[in-house]
């Protein structure tokens, strides 16, 4: 059982049927991370040179054989040297500027046959206009969400470039930790877990931007 499987009972999430407010009990205050703006941008670009370092195994037989990269597991991508620049006409709104470093891994086989990653990163200069809220004592923060794919791409002879062409996805946000008063409907009742007899990993596919929930 989960909040969605063999489970009836109403204090769970979900979809709303009839009157909403029937089971309000309170009003909580909850600390969240509010977006006051957002924006994608996709770059597909060749030639883009990244610098190897960390290889795994260490020390392979070269030549090297480029296979892929991507975006490095587990990894986030950075904005620095933030400059928010407001425009003059409209003060709600801002150039909002930045170097996005990006970790990178790239596969690659030796040599000798054997398959191995190496480390590496793209840097991108973004300029920006989003809205920005005025200054308060609550910081404003900008934050980056990247990932990068690459299929097509040559390792030089010494085995310390990588010079590829790829897609890069960025996902810029404006946001600040706030408290919101929000109607509450009060705690959930968490139910048992209802255990999986076979476990099947999801095929390959682009991933959305949001998840979704399908009942």
């Amino acid at each position: 059982m989960s909040f969605y499987i063999n489970n009836s009972n109403t204090c769970r999430p979900g979809g709303l049927c009839g009157n909403p407010s029937n089971g309000l009990c309170e009003k909580a205050l909850i600390e969240v991370t509010k977006i006051f703006d957002a924006c994608r941008q996709q770059i597909v670009e060749s030639g883009i040179n990244l610098t190897l370092t960390d290889f795994n195994p260490a020390s392979p037989t070269l030549p090297l054989t480029y296979i892929s990269a991507t975006t490095t597991p587990g990894s986030q991508a950075t904005i620095s040297d933030v400059v928010i620049d407001r425009l003059e006409q409209k003060p709600n709104f801002a150039n909002v500027s930045g170097i996005v470093t990006v970790p990178i891994t790239v596969q690659y086989r030796d040599a000798n046959g054997v398959l191995g990653t190496a480390s590496s990163t793209i840097t991108v200069p973004e300029n920006v206009i989003m809205f920005v809220p005025q200054p308060s004592i609550t910081p404003i923060d900008i934050k980056v969400y990247s990932t990068f794919t690459s299929t097509i791409g040559t390792i030089n002879a010494e085995g310390t470039t990588a010079t590829v062409t790829g897609c890069l996805n960025i996902i810029l946000k404006v946001t600040a930790q706030v408290d919101i008063l929000v109607p509450s409907y009060g705690y959930p009742s968490i139910p048992p877990c209802q255990q999986a007899e076979t476990q099947i990993c999801p095929g390959p596919g682009e991933l959305p931007i949001y998840p979704t929930a399908i009942q």
